[in-house]
């Protein structure tokens, strides 16, 4: 049971396959399909030491069930909306009373 409010479902998608050249390309094929997730996308003002003007850098998180097979480099496409994210990380609370959501930092694509 997931502990944070669904906002969406999302598929994860996972895999690759190589092109005429040899490169990598990402497939759509799907892993799973219509896992319930709260996703919110926020923005937040960094600077850096080598360059002190400010900059606005927007990022994505959801929260799944505990135990959703998500791993890190896979992508993630909002049902509702069509947006695909990137997972960057993949982590949990550690709760001794109850299993807790995990936590995908998501970077987006499209």
């Amino acid at each position: 049971m997931m502990q944070a409010i669904a906002t969406t479902s999302i598929s994860i998608l996972r895999g690759v396959t190589t092109d005429a050249y040899g490169d990598e390309q990402d497939t759509d094929t799907p892993h799973a399909t219509g896992i319930p997730a709260s996703l919110t996308e926020q923005s937040r003002r960094v600077t850096t030491r080598d360059n002190p003007t400010p900059r606005i850098v927007r990022y994505a998180v959801a929260r799944v069930t505990a135990g959703t097979d998500v791993q890190d480099q896979d992508r993630v496409r909002d049902e509702r909306t069509g947006a695909i994210y990137i997972v960057d990380a993949v982590s949990s609370m550690a709760n001794p009373a109850a299993a807790a959501d995990l936590r995908l930092d998501l970077r987006r694509t499209t």
